[in-house]
């Protein structure tokens, strides 16, 4: 058993289902997960895949947690909230949000004086390596942090941010990186297609090309020195290189990422204020 801690997970979708089965994997015991998730279908998947607790009642699920995972979308956090603030306001657990979205403030406006961790994970936790950055104001303390931390790693690699903000760059580097490496394999198979090599054979060393720099990326402590490492003077893949800086290849990832960054943020600030309206306690001023 990894600690004796009891987590809750609010909504048990694809990416509490990586959690939990990461977290099984850490050593965990299915008796110190439990699930509230209003589908009967999801419930009995829950039950038969991982053997746990899982209720509809998210006030039973809650109960005794020492953290409670939102891994609800960001439109029905005002729902699940409201519904959950008597158990939240008895037991006073750590919330840690998975939401994409939605900022501390307007979490806090639905559970007040509760401490909470924010998180951005990326959809290769789905496959036990992800890597998610984290963010907590100052008002949480070092258990907490390590607790949420924990949590996190049970799907991949975990970093910290120091400003709630950082986590729009990191929406765009990392949580939607993925897709631009598939993106980039598959003009890849396509250009050397183009060229006469056979379709499938050009997508098969596509893949495997984006498998295996991965792999190689991960045990690297520069990006940079690998690629010199695979880069011989005067060769094929300086030719390349040397294409795709001519291209205005730097100013091109710079422009997609810097675009991704502001539609995070416009999104942070558009779910803020329906947030804010919606978590508002019932007689509150605005």
């Amino acid at each position: 058993m990894k600690t004796a801690a009891q987590i809750a997970f609010l909504g048990g979708g694809n990416m509490a289902q990586a959690l939990i089965q990461g977290l099984l994997r850490q050593g965990y015991s299915a008796s110190q997960l439990r699930v509230g998730e209003p589908l009967a279908a999801q419930r009995e998947l829950l039950r038969r895949d991982f053997g746990l607790a899982a209720t509809a009642d998210n006030g039973a699920a809650i109960a005794g947690a020492s953290i409670v995972v939102l891994a609800v979308k960001p439109q029905q956090m005002n729902q699940v909230l409201t519904a959950a603030r008597p158990a939240l306001e008895r037991h006073r657990p750590l919330l840690l949000s998975i939401a994409a979205g939605l900022q501390i403030a307007d979490i806090a406006a639905g559970a007040p004086g509760l401490p909470i961790v924010r998180a951005m994970p990326n959809r290769a936790a789905l496959v036990g390596a992800g890597t998610t950055a984290l963010y907590a104001g100052a008002d949480v303390g070092t258990a907490a942090r390590s607790l949420a931390e924990n949590i996190m790693d049970a799907a991949g690699s975990v970093v910290w941010v120091q400003r709630e903000s950082d986590l729009d760059i990191v929406t765009a580097l990392s949580g939607g990186g993925a897709a631009y490496f598939f993106l980039l394999a598959e003009r890849l198979a396509a250009a050397a297609a183009a060229l006469g090599l056979d379709g499938e054979t050009a997508r098969v060393l596509a893949t495997q090309t984006l498998r295996g720099a991965g792999a190689l990326a991960a045990g690297a402590e520069s990006l940079a020195e690998q690629r010199a490492a695979i880069t011989s003077k005067g060769g094929t893949t300086e030719a390349a290189l040397a294409a795709l800086e001519q291209g205005g290849f730097d100013k091109l990832i710079a422009a997609a990422v810097g675009a991704a960054t502001r539609r995070g943020a416009a999104l942070a600030a558009e779910f803020g204020r329906s947030g804010h309206s919606q978590l508002r306690p019932p007689g509150a001023q605005s």
